[in-house]
């Protein structure tokens, strides 16, 4: 994937200024880390009168695969090879796009420390685009670049040229001529190359509207095609497409009464105050965990790797939750748990309802023997894969409640994480992350070694090509006869609300302080659990 600019001077203006204004200095080649492989920023030439800057993307359509689609849901066996032969290697999109954005990230917003004056000053520029994807061809280019002040050169690049009836491709090769701002020159080429591509790589959130406006500053409100550049870039999501229509129109009145945006508050319809936030990822997480076990009609729940509490609380806010157990590795954990949920601040009948006691995953513990359900909620990615058995025996065969829900991130979600780079997880302290096919494989194991059926859930926003950004496995344990067994039913053989595990606090002691005598056999590494965040 390739892009190339370049300039010329004289001797009162060296074409080498370029590379003041880009941030990169041309006797330099740098590497750069982004979502999707490796930039490289390198000069073929430099001289006093003429530089050219290189941009090179170096994607592996391998690790694209492996960490994006995969096989898919559905996925036909025919269409393996397509997922791994196709053009993102090599046809500049919103991958280039988004290299753009990290590697140049000074020159698009108009800083040249070294030289101020070099960034406001319209250098003669020739910007040249090898092989671009343009659904809409030769015509949509000229359409999208003319306007704003570019001799458009674009050819269609034929499919075969042994074979000239075969016609032309999707592709062009697209040669932009005129004197503008570097700037401006990379604003336009960070929206419109999407938008000729027709496709974004990765998950159009809010902020992309932000993005969009930002870029767009100074050309997008006057452009003829603004309402297909707009609808295109934040990938047909019709809402944020609204959004962004009623800013700009905001912005044209603004300008047109030569006042500021905000005064102007009849100016757009109510529904963009109305317009809905994102949820949360954390968000989501916890209200399908709580819908799971609403679900198996669980009242006493352990929460294993809880963490700072928050599911904990959650659970606290239904009173269908009889008792609510939170086990964690760290007492520092449990401490800030404690200070969040206002343990020491509880009315008696809330307090009598929670317990927090420290304890390793890794070991067999009486404590947490005979309940509803238990939630293992972003816990088994922190497991290195060896130790994972003595967490499955731990949970599955020794407390054994009558449902247990997991839930670890999806590998193949991560390409849409724009600020992720390509080959790292999401958490630093993470020691592997699944695919949904991994994922579903080890949940059916760990299910017919223990004795429970398994049910997937996708968590979050389910993308059609890489599934949801958290899987989740509803366990129900099941009878001897075959069938599966409600949760409810674990009760008969649970300890009494009044009679507690032996390492419970004394009656006499409040029932929300916090245990830190853990019951062990097996001597494994401790397991631990990070919150995830929005993630």
């Amino acid at each position: 994937m390739f892009l190339t600019i370049s300039t010329t001077g004289d001797e009162s203006s060296p074409a080498t200024d370029l590379g003041f204004v880009l941030h990169k200095h041309p006797e330099k080649a740098q590497r750069f880390s982004t979502s999707y492989g490796e930039a490289y920023v390198f000069y073929p030439e430099a001289s006093r009168r003429r530089c050219t800057a290189a941009l090179l993307l170096d994607v592996d359509p391998v690790a694209l695969v492996r960490r994006g689609k995969g096989k898919g849901r559905g996925g036909a066996p025919d269409s393996a090879l397509a997922q791994y032969v196709n053009d993102r290697p090599y046809a500049a999109s919103s991958l280039l796009a988004v290299a753009l954005r990290t590697v140049f990230a000074s020159a698009l917003k108009g800083r040249c420390e070294a030289r101020p004056e070099l960034a406001e000053r319209a250098l003669p520029l020739s910007i040249e685009v090898p092989a671009l994807p343009a659904k809409g061809g030769v015509e949509l280019a000229r359409r999208l670049f003319e306007p704003l002040g570019w001799a458009v050169e674009a050819e269609p690049v034929v499919l075969d040229e042994r074979f000239p009836e075969w016609g032309p491709s999707r592709y062009v090769r697209l040669v932009l001529s005129g004197r503008a701002r570097v700037a401006d020159a990379l604003r336009h080429l960070y929206v419109l190359l999407p938008v000729l591509d027709d496709a974004k790589h990765y998950w159009v959130a809010e902020d992309e509207v932000d993005k969009l406006l930002r870029a767009g500053e100074g050309w997008l409100d006057e452009h003829p095609e603004q309402a297909l550049i707009t609808r295109r870039y934040l990938a047909r999501r019709w809402a944020l497409t609204r959004q962004a229509m009623e800013r700009l129109e905001l912005a044209r009145l603004a300008e047109a009464d030569d006042t500021e945006a905000d005064d102007l508050d009849n100016a757009v319809d109510e529904a963009a105050d109305t317009e809905e936030k994102p949820v949360p990822l954390a968000q989501r997480r916890r209200e399908a965990i709580l819908d799971a076990l609403r679900d198996a009609g669980a009242g006493r729940v352990l929460d294993l790797g809880c963490g700072q509490g928050q599911l904990v609380g959650a659970m606290l806010k239904e009173s269908r939750f009889s008792e609510v157990v939170g086990v964690d590795v760290s007492v520092r954990a449990l401490k800030e748990a404690s200070r969040r949920l206002r343990l020491d601040r509880l009315p008696e009948r809330q307090a009598a309802r929670v317990r927090l006691i420290q304890g390793s995953l890794a070991y067999t513990d009486t404590r947490l023997k005979g309940y509803d359900a238990a939630v293992l909620s972003e816990v088994i990615e922190h497991v290195d894969l060896p130790r994972l058995p003595a967490l499955e025996y731990a949970v599955f065969k020794a407390a054994r409640p009558g449902t247990v829900v997991v839930t670890t991130p999806n590998a193949e979600y991560n390409v849409r994480w724009e600020s992720l780079p390509a080959g790292h997880v999401r958490h630093a302290d993470h020691r592997f992350e699944w695919d949904r096919e991994q994922f579903g494989a080890w949940a059916r194991r760990v299910g017919r070694r223990y004795g429970y059926g398994v049910e997937l859930r996708p968590v979050g926003p389910d993308d059609p090509e890489v599934g949801p950004p958290t899987q989740m496995a509803l366990f129900t344990r099941t009878a001897a006869d075959g069938t599966t067994r409600p949760a409810s039913d674990a009760s008969t053989t649970a300890p009494s609300a009044t009679a507690p595990p032996t390492t419970a606090p004394s009656a006499t002691a409040p029932s929300s302080t916090v245990t830190t005598t853990p019951v062990t056999t097996t001597p494994v590494t401790p397991v631990t659990k990070r919150e995830e965040g929005t993630r």
